[in-house]
């Protein structure tokens, strides 16, 4: 089993900057591939951004794509997405996630979640 958890979340304005954490535990996940997700309200999980297990391929949203980065420390078991020029748009709840096999756009084919975190942009 692979627990995650999230940390990093937060009110900041509109431009601002926030980086998320995702600590896993239980088992290694440095040979998977990992993923960031989120849930507006009143809408669908959506993806964001997703990491193969070297870090060497990532693929986002085209709604992030420029502003947001997703790196990983498999020393450190942990998942990062460093968000940029963040947008009232970006505020959902923030999903981290672990897929045993190769990366995907797709939530469902993923394995483990976390709780989520929080993100609030303000206009």
């Amino acid at each position: 089993q692979v627990q995650l958890v999230e940390s990093g979340g937060g009110l900041v304005q509109a431009g601002g900057s926030l980086r998320l954490s995702c600590a896993a535990s239980g088992r290694t996940v440095s040979m998977y591939a990992m993923g960031w997700f989120r849930r507006a309200p009143g809408k669908e999980r959506e993806f964001v951004a997703t990491i193969n297990w070297s870090g060497g391929t990532t693929y986002y949203a085209d709604s992030v794509k420029g502003r947001f980065t997703i790196s990983r420390d498999n020393a450190k078991n942990t998942l990062y997405l460093q968000m940029t020029s963040l947008k009232p748009e970006d505020t959902a709840v923030y999903y981290c996630s672990v897929k045993k096999t190769g990366t995907s756009r797709e939530y469902t084919s993923y394995d483990y979640w976390g709780q989520g975190t929080q993100v609030t942009v303000s206009s």
